[in-house]
């Protein structure tokens, strides 16, 4: 990979990527590392990345001028306003400024400069501490993270041995899997695996064993 070009950002393609299998990127600021999975430009424009924190690391205040979208995988994120443990749900909008850091290093998945028009709100969720919502079957429940004009981000939760009819998204799909396996009709993914389903692709999903995963849909291009 070269560290300095723009890759998967046609979004009229399906995406596979295994994080377990992508070294981690060094970042400008030192203990923090990066393992890109959309990329527009080296360090401009829109990203989707896992972003890493060695212990005791800070990075230098800075501005999102396109907004950015963080979940916590494992450890304790933190910048001026506040910590947030795993499992935390952060919108940072448009503008907005601040120091991140983590005394006790920590993984997040994180988004940036992808905010819609006019979506300007600050949002932290622990969702540990949130109420889970009935799925489409008995087998899958959902906990609503945040909503936009068309565009979804949810986490969902399923049981072992689940699956779902084949359906298909308008406006595509994204997946990050934070635990268990998924399956469709093109392969099997595991832990840490992001895939992103074009608008109008269809799939019919399922698991053996289980699976968290976080999900945004409604915000690809037809």
């Amino acid at each position: 990979m070269n560290p300095l070009s723009s890759f998967n950002m046609d979004r009229h393609q399906r995406v596979v990527v295994d994080t377990a299998k992508q070294p981690w990127l060094a970042s400008p600021s030192a203990g923090v590392w990066r393992i890109p999975l959309e990329r527009e430009a080296a360090e401009s424009g829109q990203v989707t990345s896992l972003v890493r924190y060695d212990p005791n690391t800070h990075f230098p205040a800075h501005f999102h001028p396109n907004g950015e979208e963080i979940f916590v995988i494992d450890g304790i994120f933190q910048d001026e306003y506040g910590s947030y443990p795993a499992g935390t749900y952060i919108r940072n909008p448009p503008g907005s400024c601040h120091a991140p850091g983590s005394d006790s290093g920590c993984l997040l998945y994180v988004k940036l400069n992808m905010f819609p028009e006019h979506d300007a709100e600050v949002f932290r969720l622990d969702t540990h501490n949130a109420t889970w919502q009935p799925g489409l079957n008995n087998k899958l429940s959902t906990l609503p993270l945040h909503g936009y004009g068309q565009e979804r981000t949810v986490l969902l939760n399923w049981q072992p041995d689940s699956a779902f009819s084949l359906h298909q998204h308008d406006g595509g799909e994204e997946v990050f899997i934070l635990s268990g396996d998924f399956y469709d009709e093109q392969g099997h993914y595991e832990r840490g695996t992001w895939i992103r389903y074009p608008a109008g692709s269809s799939h019919q999903p399922s698991t053996k064993n289980g699976c968290l995963m976080l999900v945004k849909t409604g915000h690809l291009p037809v």
